[in-house]
């Protein structure tokens, strides 16, 4: 009898455990890349599908579930509208627009696809990355830039959401 309880224990105890687990730490991961011949930004962000999933449930539907079989078109119009509102590009001084390409959900993370169209001639660019600033107090942002032979990442912070690249 006490050999079955054991059992039990150890294959239902791990059923409790990994539903309430939080990851400790809160970052995301924005890639810029410029493409020469296609004359266009590439970004990738990669967000945590839980924050991000609490965040847009705060902020648009307390219903909504990041999953690949829910309703993608509002999914996609709530992704864009968030981004649109929390990151921030400058080319050359101006503000420039992301079309949202699309998502995907590999493992825990949220890849969302962005594309800046008709750049050409950049000397300089500033990103200004607040994306679940406003969900965690202890967010972090990584943005790595890749353009024009240059390689730079920074770590964004709610203090100091903004980095630059110059080319001159």
């Amino acid at each position: 009898m006490k050999l079955i309880q054991i059992v039990i224990a150890f294959v239902i105890a791990p059923l409790f455990v990994s539903n309430n687990v939080k990851h400790e730490y809160y970052v995301s991961v924005t890639k810029i890349e410029y493409a020469e011949e296609q004359h266009s930004l590439q970004i990738i962000s990669q967000i945590f599908i839980d924050d991000f999933e609490e965040l847009l449930k705060m902020r648009y539907d307390e219903d909504i579930k990041l999953a690949p079989d829910s309703d993608s078109k509002m999914i996609d119009n709530y992704m864009k509208r968030y981004l649109s509102d929390k990151l921030e590009i400058k080319v050359n001084g101006n503000p420039v627009k992301f079309n949202f390409i699309g998502k995907e959900y590999k493992d825990d993370i949220t890849y969302c696809y962005l594309e800046i169209e008709n750049v050409s001639n950049i000397k300089s660019m500033e990103v200004v990355n607040r994306v679940l600033f406003d969900k965690f107090s202890d967010q972090q942002n990584i943005v790595r830039l890749k353009l024009l032979g240059k390689n730079r990442s920074f770590l964004l912070i709610p203090d100091n959401d903004k980095c630059m690249l110059n080319f001159d």
